[in-house]
């Protein structure tokens, strides 16, 4: 594990957490280049396979405690990637009959050539740990459910529907207890929104730290959420005169809580029972969670089961002693909602190899919490100079955007840079100007927020990796 000394500077909780996250990524590495797959598209952009015996020796030792998912097979034995299906492979499919239909059992599986996995955090219990989202392999905005990132405080609960209730009580004139079946009466929506939690890039802040935009910014996935709006729920109860905040609370081991403005409830929140078009999975809150668009992560409370109102906030645990903003004068920003405007270039980026000058497609994604992405900018020398990317379309308020932008590489050193701009006028940030602020991450200033332009240097060879710039 990389030394500690490293993030001297740092408390020593923050420097557990980035040295272990580092011994993570390696690990994982590791086993990408020991399953190195041949790509016609994208040829020779990742490192060289030869190295392979080496890498996949220096990560062993902490695969056990990464996951089981990421513990390359043993010598000889073949196994499928988590959701997939190991089959044999013809010479010709065109001359022996294909798989039977339904033989998955109904619901399907992806390609076993497809080995994209989230990433988990090496915490010492599997039960308090979080995962991260492949962004480099992502397409179009839509992230797979079941690469969406997890943050879990207690563990995964195991929940029936039929005896879950959302109870709903407090400041209100009607105090009630939602069945499921009641809330899927109300009348639904369905819409494309971002969850990005606070502490995406953390170990960030003073160096670059982590090799790959998994790692950097895999905290960040995007689904369509359906459900009902909070409003019509709140016609069901009726809101006393004064109501001006409410409880969230979660029916996880830990019973997770947070304090959520009404105004915020009242404006877009949704309580959700569907994700990418079927149930939520277990893991994004199963049979109900409550989406708080643009909002940090750790507010869009999952496994619902109560919203208290009342005139003040709670001041959980989870807004006082954590996810609260230091800054460098000692003070804190308490209730730090808003995730802000944010992008990050997903191709080429960190471990990626460039096979040679000529053509590449440069593309990313962008967001912000504050409504839709109004222009996205790339630079290749490091923010000297941008140029305007195109945005995909649509592009919806509070929901990641696809940008691509046509770029020539002549085979010299380059940092490549996005930036965003959101519909108030908000403009990414540098590092800098968020350490102006802001402080250092550790006990004089904050590890949430970090919304800062980031770099990715492309050396002579083709390589790319993180970098400040």
């Amino acid at each position: 594990m990389q030394d500690r000394q490293s993030f001297a500077d740092d408390d020593e909780k923050t420097k557990c957490c980035i040295a272990a996250m580092i011994e993570a990524e390696r690990v994982i590495l590791a086993r990408r280049r020991a399953e190195l797959e041949d790509c016609a598209c994208k040829s020779g952009m990742f490192p060289d396979p030869g190295r392979r015996r080496a890498l996949f020796a220096a990560g062993t030792a902490l695969a056990a405690g990464v996951g089981s998912a990421l513990a390359p097979a043993r010598a000889g034995e073949r196994k499928a990637p988590p959701g997939a299906v190991l089959r044999d492979v013809p010479d010709d499919p065109t001359r022996v009959p294909g798989t039977p239909v339904a033989d998955d059992g109904g619901y399907g599986t992806r390609s076993q050539f497809e080995t994209e996995v989230r990433q988990r955090f090496p915490t010492p219990t599997t039960i308090s740990s979080w995962t991260m989202t492949p962004l480099d392999k992502s397409e179009g905005v839509i992230t797979p459910s079941g690469l969406h990132f997890e943050r879990h405080h207690g563990g995964i609960p195991t929940i029936d529907p039929a005896r879950h209730f959302l109870l709903v009580h407090g400041m209100v004139e009607r105090p009630r207890k939602f069945s499921m079946a009641d809330i899927r009466r109300l009348p639904s929506v369905s819409r494309l929104h971002f969850i990005e939690c606070s502490g995406n890039g953390l170990t960030e802040w003073r160096k670059p730290t982590l090799k790959t935009v998994q790692g950097t910014h895999g905290l960040l996935s995007t689904s369509e959420w359906t459900g009902v709006q909070f409003s019509a729920i709140a016609r069901q109860v009726g809101l006393q005169e004064g109501a001006a905040w409410a409880l969230a609370e979660g029916a996880d081991a830990a019973v997770m809580t947070r304090s959520i403005p009404l105004e915020k409830l009242l404006t877009d929140a949704i309580v959700a029972y569907a994700q990418n078009g079927e149930a939520l999975r277990p893991e994004q809150g199963y049979p109900l969670r409550l989406i708080l668009p643009g909002w940090e992560g750790n507010t869009h409370i999952k496994w619902l089961r109560r919203i208290e109102l009342s005139d003040k906030p709670f001041m959980t645990r989870e807004e006082t002693s954590k996810y609260t903003d230091l800054l460098g004068n000692g003070k804190a920003r308490q209730f730090s909602f808003t995730m802000e405007a944010k992008s990050v270039i997903t191709f080429p980026s960190g471990e990626m190899k460039l096979p040679g000058p000529g053509f590449y497609e440069v593309t990313g994604l962008a967001w912000s919490g504050r409504g839709r992405i109004a222009r996205v900018e790339i630079s290749a020398d490091g923010g000297n100079s941008w140029q305007l990317a195109a945005l995909q379309d649509p592009v919806l308020p509070v929901c990641t955007a696809r940008f691509r932008f046509p770029w020539f590489w002549n085979g010299q050193p380059a940092v490549l840079q996005s930036r965003a701009t959101d519909e108030t006028g908000y403009e990414q940030p540098t590092l800098k100007q968020l350490i102006a602020i802001r402080g250092l991450a550790g006990p004089f200033g904050s590890v949430y927020h970090l919304n800062a332009i980031q770099s990715w240097a492309i050396a002579g060879d083709g390589s790319v990796s993180n970098v400040h710039a």
